[in-house]
């Protein structure tokens, strides 16, 4: 599979689901090194701290955020000065219409060859598709545990369009966990797409514009051990509309 492969299979279905071996791949490629690996990148989710926004009361949910910039054809992303992260109302009824002010990633993923790879991915698919070539990116590192009997949940305001224009969601780690499908809908709210990230680096992109995109809660299989879902999102925005 190329880039190309990963562009018309976006731009004909409106979402595409890669599996870890295809992704990583491509991101060897793009890294001209091996990628799946790297420690550095997939333990960095061990330091998340609380989601101090959980408009339902929740307690279930990690994270770090970031923010990229690419400004011309060619270039890499560059990492922005610290700046919260904020979503309408319209696009997040659970905790939009304020500034939530995460927690920051850390230096050791910035410095990721990981990082760097799934970066320019999506600055090559997204500004092949679109023929845009300024971006304003997001990361966000989340974990969403199960524990005590109660559902974890990806994406507590349910289905929803983050108000971008593109979407990557990366697989990190599943441990303990059933359930965690992700669901795609089109704009008449009709179904067409259901997957499940197992492995790492199972990765799904989504066109933000004209998808919608949920994923179903989690729950604990062993009672008695720790259980959470990790994954990486990365949002492409034109820098015209921020």
């Amino acid at each position: 599979m190329q880039i190309t492969d990963v562009v018309a299979g976006l731009g004909a279905d409106d979402f595409l689901f890669l599996e870890s071996v295809q992704a990583t791949a491509l991101l060897s490629a793009i890294a001209a090194t091996p990628i799946g690996d790297d420690q550095v990148f997939l333990d960095s989710w061990s330091r998340l701290e609380e989601d101090q926004y959980m408009a339902d009361g929740g307690k279930y949910r990690k994270r770090r955020h970031a923010t990229y910039a690419i400004w011309n054809a060619g270039e890499r992303a560059q990492l922005m000065p610290y700046q919260p992260h904020y979503q309408t109302v319209d696009y997040n009824p659970l905790n939009g219409g304020v500034a939530r002010y995460f927690a920051p990633i850390l230096d050791d993923l910035h410095q990721s060859m990981t990082l760097a790879a799934l970066l320019e991915f999506g600055n090559q698919v997204f500004s092949q598709l679109s023929g845009n070539h300024q971006w304003h990116i997001e990361l966000h590192q989340f974990r969403i545990e199960a524990r005590d009997g109660r559902l974890g949940k990806p994406t507590p305001e349910g289905v929803h369009r983050d108000g971008v224009d593109f979407v990557i969601v990366v697989m990190v780690k599943r441990v303990n966990i059933d359930s965690g499908a992700t669901t795609i809908f089109d704009t008449d709210n009709r179904q067409i797409g259901e997957f499940l990230l197992r492995q790492p680096f199972d990765m799904a992109l989504v066109n933000d514009r004209r998808c919608y995109h949920g994923v179903t809660p989690i729950t604990q299989i062993d009672a008695g051990a720790e259980a959470f879902r990790d994954v990486l999102v990365i949002t492409f925005k034109n820098r015209e509309s921020v």
